[in-house]
């Protein structure tokens, strides 16, 4: 496809993502008073906008190879770009998703992210912010609620395999629960100011039980998240 037919493409997607996220997000602050179901089902909404928008206005198509879990699981989630972050509350069911504790500083955005059950993380603070998340991890998981981590720490550029945050392991040591590593090829298509058509690829690992060595779970998972990077 052309450059200016994608950039017509790209720019219907931003007016209709972002114009719609205005009224969707409005919704949401306005859901709080309401109920937590309320705010939930809005925040899927959103989500689910965004994949519209993925798809019919930016024309890639979204497949998924293996199969999420039906019970309470730690996913951990490669991220190369934006794409997977939106996309989670409509991959996942009730995703609790840990993110970067500035993002709750935001008036408004970061009140909701609590009541939706987001997860801070505070860089930095070491055995701190391994002890919130894991107060915060297991009311979510009372929840039958799956947890989605990117425990890389921030976006990758396509074929970068940069190794696991520690706090990963300490997590996964303290948290009791499978974990099941997803790769995805987001950065290619998505990643640009100007997107590309074709298909973005979830390939869902094979579950990793709990309680193995950290050098082997980190290895298994950072391998798996990297799955379509072999030979990069």
């Amino acid at each position: 496809m052309n450059f200016f037919i994608r950039l017509i493409r790209s720019i219907a997607f931003y007016v209709g993502f972002y114009g719609g996220s205005t009224l969707i997000v409005f919704a949401a602050f306005v859901s709080i008073a309401i109920s937590r179901n309320a705010l939930q089902r809005s925040v899927r909404a959103w989500s689910n906008w965004h994949r519209w928008c993925v798809n019919v206005l930016l024309g890639i198509d979204v497949k998924i190879e293996g199969n999420l879990s039906s019970g309470p699981a730690l996913y951990a989630v490669k991220h190369e770009s934006m794409f997977e972050a939106i996309d989670a509350p409509t991959l996942f069911h009730l995703p609790s998703v840990f993110a970067k504790s500035e993002l709750f500083t935001i008036p408004g955005w970061g009140r909701s992210a609590l009541r939706y059950g987001l997860i801070p993380v505070e860089r930095g603070q070491g055995a701190k912010t391994l002890r919130n998340m894991l107060k915060h991890a297991k009311a979510r998981v009372a929840e039958n609620r799956p947890l989605v981590i990117f425990p890389e720490g921030t976006r990758i550029e396509v074929g970068d395999k940069p190794p696991l945050l520690s706090g990963f392991a300490g997590l996964y040591k303290l948290i009791g629960l499978p974990v099941i590593p997803i790769a995805v090829d987001s950065g290619r298509l998505y990643h640009h100011l100007v997107k590309k058509p074709g298909t973005i690829t979830y390939y869902v690992g094979e579950a990793i039980p709990p309680g193995l060595p950290r050098d082997e779970v980190e290895q298994r998972v950072h391998a798996a998240m990297n799955a379509f990077n072999t030979g990069i």
